[in-house]
C-alpha cells in the first residue's frame, strides 16, 4: 500500500532506505512490464490461496493494489472459500499516521482515505489474517514498505493478527542491503511467485 512519501533514511542501515526503495520500485515496475509477469501473477495466486486456506481467516485484511503491486484481491475473489469470508480494507489517517481496517463489501471501492487511497466506508473491524504488499522483503520475513510506517504501527498494536507478505521475487533483499530497525515487525511469511519464504 502506498502511503506518505518515504521518510528520511534510518542511520546505520547498510543501504539508505530511500535509495533502496527507489531501486526496488524501479525493479518491480520493470518486471511487471515484461511478458513474464502474467505467468508470475498466476503462480503467485497459486501459492497464496493454499496458504490462506490453511490459516482459515475469520476476517481477511486485504489491500487495494496500486502501481505494480500484485493484485491479491483478484486472487482471493477467484477462490470459492476465500471469496465468501468477511473482508476488510485499510483506512489511513494522514495527520497522525494511524490506520484502521473497515469491513469491505467487495464492491469496487470509491471511498478514499486521508492519503487519497481507495478504501471502504464500512464499519471498523480487526482482521485476524492480514495481507501486506511488500516493496522489499528479506528471507527472515522483514518487510520494506513505502516509508510512513502505517502497517508497522498497526501490527505493533495488534500482535495477534497473522501477517502475510505478498511480493514479487525481484523485491528480495539481503543483509548487505537491509538491516531491520527497532520498529520493523517480522511477518509470519512472505509469498512470491516462486513460493513461500519463511519469516
Amino acid at each position: 500500500m502506498q502511503s506518505d512519501p518515504a521518510t528520511s533514511a534510518i542511520p546505520g542501515t547498510p543501504t539508505d532506505r530511500n535509495d533502496l526503495r527507489r531501486q526496488l520500485r524501479a525493479a518491480r515496475d520493470a518486471f511487471v512490464a515484461t511478458p513474464a509477469s502474467a505467468d508470475a501473477a498466476a503462480a503467485l495466486s497459486a501459492h497464496l490461496v493454499p496458504v490462506l486456506a490453511q490459516l482459515e481467516p475469520q476476517c481477511l485484511g486485504l489491500y487495494w493494489p496500486i502501481q505494480s503491486e500484485f493484485n491479491a484481491v483478484t486472487a482471493c475473489a477467484a477462490d470459492p472459500v476465500l471469496s465468501t469470508l468477511p473482508w476488510a480494507l485499510p483506512y489511513t489517517h494522514r495527520p497522525v499516521r494511524q490506520m484502521h481496517f473497515r469491513h469491505w463489501d467487495r464492491q469496487t471501492p470509491t471511498h478514499e482515505d486521508e492519503c487519497g487511497l481507495l478504501s471502504s466506508s464500512g464499519a471498523p473491524v480487526v482482521p485476524d489474517v492480514l495481507l501486506l504488499p511488500c516493496l522489499g522483503f528479506t528471507a527472515d520475513g522483514f518487510r520494506l514498505g513505502y516509508g510512513a510506517g502505517y502497517f508497522d504501527r498497526w501490527l505493533a498494536a495488534h500482535p495477534d493478527t497473522t501477517a502475510v507478505g505478498v511480493a514479487w521475487s525481484v523485491g528480495q533483499m539481503d543483509a548487505s542491503q537491509f538491516r531491520p530497525a527497532a520498529h520493523d515487525h517480522p511477518l509470519m511469511l512472505v509469498v512470491t511467485e516462486h513460493g513461500v519464504v519463511s519469516g
